[in-house]
């Protein structure tokens, strides 16, 4: 009796097993990207969400937001003036460390003070952004707490 016994995969089988893989990868993977991309997106928000949360706790204790200058620091570190650390009572975030952005980005912090004779006042809320997937600034992959701001602007 004579055997037929087939080992290992023809060429042509294995080409057809390969257009599968790449034609089922062509279809997954675009839509694996874009839901990471959002998945980010979700992750950069919460986090600012997060730091907003802690200057608001800074802001109780030390009657004021850090200035542009004095930025997100300010949150995990005790001013050097002895008079201003008295009141300090942090640090404010998690871990006593500022988070980075999914990118791995530190978030950006902008805030001058009110237009008023109080220079410090919190009638107006901090601008906190992360740069976004492309590290540039001012670009509009950028993401912020704009609408927070925003919304203090109109509730004046």
């Amino acid at each position: 009796m004579k055997r037929n016994a087939r080992r290992g995969l023809t060429l042509l089988e294995l080409m057809i097993v390969l257009i599968i893989l790449v034609g089922l990868i062509a279809i997954v993977g675009p839509r694996l990207l874009g839901t990471q991309k959002k998945a980010d997106i979700r992750t950069a928000q919460a986090q600012i969400g997060n730091l907003a949360s802690a200057l608001k706790m800074y802001a109780v204790d030390m009657k004021s937001f850090p200035l542009t200058e004095e930025g997100l620091q300010a949150l995990v570190a005790a001013p050097e003036d002895e008079a201003l650390a008295k009141n300090w009572d942090g640090p404010y975030t998690e871990g006593g460390k500022l988070p980075k952005d999914p990118w791995g980005s530190d978030f950006q912090y902008e805030f001058e003070g009110s237009e008023s004779s109080d220079s410090k006042s919190t009638d107006s809320f901090p601008r906190i952004f992360s740069i976004g997937p492309d590290r540039q600034p001012g670009t509009s992959d950028d993401i912020g707490n704009q609408a927070a701001a925003n919304e203090s602007e109109t509730t004046k």
